[in-house]
């Protein structure tokens, strides 16, 4: 899932060698944590959020086919 969200952050951003992805295991199951520029931030959450949610959507979408829980977290 780490590839995924970084290949799709880096498709949206302006400065692509600032994206960052981590992944550890949680209690509620695997977190994923995307870290962009300051100024990129904007274009990864989106108006109202949509494209933060469609983010989320995809990573859930291939998870679910895993049987796996993941949970996307977009950190500055």
């Amino acid at each position: 899932m780490k590839e995924l969200v970084e290949v799709i952050a880096k498709a949206l951003v302006d400065n692509p060698d600032d994206v960052v992805v981590t992944e550890h295991e949680d209690a509620k199951g695997t977190v994923v944590e995307l870290h962009v520029a300051a100024d990129d931030m904007g274009k990864v959450i989106g108006k109202q959020g949509r494209i933060a949610k469609a983010i989320r959507s995809v990573v859930k979408a291939a998870a679910s086919k895993e049987d796996k829980k993941v949970i996307v977290e977009i950190m500055q």
